[in-house]
C-alpha cells in the first residue's frame, strides 16, 4: 500500500482531518527539546491539538537510544494509551524514526502520523516504513519496517532550520537525483541555497515534492528491502560509517560527549557520495566528469567537517562490516554505472576502499 503524503498548505485543517480519521482515544504528541521550542508552538493552538499529552525526549542522535524509547513507552503507558490511541511525531529523522518504533512495538501496535520539521526528515527520514533506534554505537541496529497512518509535509517548517541542516537533507536530494535522471541530477547541482535564502520555500517545493516522488517510487516497488530498495543506500554504506566514526570515541562504542562534534547524517552522506561514486567509476565505468562535477559540488557547499586519517581506516573498514545491507561479512555497495543505472550488491576490495578514503581525504 502505497505511503499517504500530504504536502500541506493548511496544516491546521490536514491535521484535524487526519485525526479525525483515526478517532484516537487518547492523542499524545512526541517532540524533541528543539521542536518542542520551535515547533511545537506552531500547532499546540490547533483546536485539534488541545487535548494532546505532549512527550519530550532529548535531541540528537546521540539520544536515539533505548533509553530514550523506554522514556517514550512510559510516557504512552502512564498517559493511558491503548491500541486506539494515536502518537503525533513532530520532529526530525531521529524523532520520527524513533517515534514511529515506539508506537509500532507499543501494545504491539498503535497508529502514529509524522510531521517531518527538517528537510532530512521530509524528503527521507518520515518517508518509506523504516522506524528504530541506535544500538551499541551503531546506526539503527534495532527497528522494524512501520507505515505511518500519514506523514504531512509543510515546509514552513523549514524556516526553523539552520543553513548547516537544510544542506543535510539536501544531501539526500542529490542522491535521489542520481538514482532518478540526468535531468534531475543536473537541476540539483544548479539549486544549492545560501544562507537565508528561504524565501525560496514556495520556489523550492517542487524539487522536494520530486525527491519524494522517488523515494516513493523506489518503496512502492520494495516496501521490505529485498532488492530494488537497496538503491537508496547509496553513499551510506561509507556514510554510516563516517557517522558512527564520528560519534565514538577512540575505537570505545559508545557516543562522544565532548571533542570532535558529530557529523549531522546528511554530510556524511554527502561524503559517502564522494567514495561510493570514485568506486562507481573504478568498478562500474560512471563517466569520470559526472563523478567530477557531482564531488565538486559536495567540496564547494560542504565544509570538511570529516577529519580521519589513514589510522582511522581499520575503524571506519570495521563499522562498514556491521553494515545491514552486508551478506556473510561480506561490505556491500550501491554503485552507479551511470546516473539512473544502478548496480546493487556490489563488494569491493579493502584495498579499492582504502583508495576511495584516500580520494575522499585528499579532496579536502
Amino acid at each position: 500500500m502505497k505511503q499517504k503524503i500530504i504536502f500541506s498548505e493548511a496544516l491546521e485543517q490536514d491535521l484535524q482531518r487526519e485525526i479525525e480519521a483515526c478517532r484516537p482515544d487518547r492523542l499524545l504528541v512526541l517532540t524533541d527539546e528543539n521542536t518542542q521550542a520551535h515547533c511545537w508552538p506552531m500547532i499546540s493552538r490547533f483546536p485539534c491539538m488541545t487535548t494532546a499529552t505532549a512527550v519530550t525526549i532529548p535531541s540528537g542522535d546521540e539520544n536515539k537510544t533505548l533509553e530514550s524509547l523506554s522514556q517514550v513507552w512510559s510516557a504512552l503507558q502512564k498517559g493511558g494509551a491503548t491500541r486506539h490511541s494515536l502518537l503525533v511525531n513532530l520532529g526530525g529523522g531521529m524523532l520520527t524514526d524513533l517515534g514511529g518504533f515506539a508506537a509500532s512495538t507499543f501494545k504491539r501496535g498503535m497508529r502514529f502520523i509524522n510531521i517531518p520539521t527538517t528537510l532530512l526528515a521530509m524528503v527521507d527520514a518520515s518517508v518509506g516504513g523504516k522506524t528504530g533506534v541506535n544500538f551499541g554505537g551503531l546506526k539503527n541496529e534495532i527497528g522494524v519496517f512501520s507505515e505511518a497512518q500519514a506523514v504531512i509535509i509543510d515546509t514552513d517548517f523549514l524556516r526553523t532550520l539552520d543553513h548547516e541542516n537544510l544542506l543535510s537533507g539536501y544531501a539526500e536530494m542529490l542522491k535521489h537525483g542520481l538514482l532518478d535522471t540526468t535531468e534531475h541530477w543536473a537541476q540539483l547541482l544548479k539549486s544549492p541555497f545560501t544562507p537565508l535564502s528561504l524565501p525560496l520555500y514556495c520556489s523550492f517545493a517542487p524539487l522536494l515534492q520530486r525527491s519524494i516522488a522517488v523515494k516513493e517510487r523506489i518503496v512502492e516497488a520494495d516496501p521490505h528491502e529485498k532488492g530494488l530498495r537497496k538503491a537508496l543506500n547509496l553513499g551510506h554504506t561509507f556514510g554510516h560509517a563516517f557517522e558512527e566514526w564520528s560519534f565514538r570515541s577512540s575505537g570505545v562504542q559508545e557516543f562522544r560527549s565532548s571533542g570532535v562534534r558529530p557529523l549531522l547524517h546528511g554530510y556524511a552522506v554527502a561524503y559517502g557520495l564522494i567514495c561510493e561514486l570514485y568506486l562507481s567509476t573504478v568498478k562500474c565505468g560512471f563517466l569520470i566528469e559526472k563523478m567530477r562535477q557531482t564531488v565538486q559540488f559536495i567540496r564547494e557547499n560542504y565544509a570538511a567537517d570529516l577529519h580521519f586519517t589513514c589510522d582511522d581506516y581499520p575503524e571506519l573498514l570495521h563499522l562498514m562490516q556491521h553494515d545491514k545491507k552486508n551478506v556473510a561479512g561480506t561490505i556491500n555497495f550501491t554503485l552507479l554505472a551511470d546516473i539512473g543505472d544502478i548496480r546493487l550488491d556490489q563488494t569491493a576490495t579493502e584495498a579499492e576502499i582504502r583508495e576511495a578514503l584516500d580520494f575522499l581525504r585528499e579532496g579536502f
